[in-house]
């Protein structure tokens, strides 16, 4: 059970998250994705709930609240995609298929 969390403050840290979400149940995890290059967050971020009732009822509360001057979007997390090893557009490269 994951919640994605977006248009979240640069300034948000994993234990302001966790409060916001133990209001509606247990926390597991919470995940703020950084930036590989810059080390900065990247303005969203995966919070674990411990069953699918408190899942649904922190998305109900939270989707579109204010916090800390953003207005959050928090649906369910999708599953992530597999993109391969090198990313986006695997052959279909601009090179064409010389080889």
């Amino acid at each position: 059970m994951s919640v994605y969390v977006g248009n979240l403050s640069y300034e948000v840290t994993e234990e302001g998250l966790n409060g916001v979400f133990a209001e509606y149940g247990s926390v597991k995890r919470v995940q703020l994705p950084t930036d590989r290059e810059t080390g900065r967050m990247r303005g969203f971020g995966f919070v674990e709930m411990g069953t699918d009732a408190e899942e649904t009822a922190a998305i109900d509360a939270l989707d579109g609240a204010e916090w800390m001057g953003r207005d959050l979007k928090v649906n369910k997390a999708k599953p992530r995609e597999d993109r391969g090893s090198f990313g986006g557009n695997r052959g279909n490269n601009s090179f064409g298929n010389r080889y």
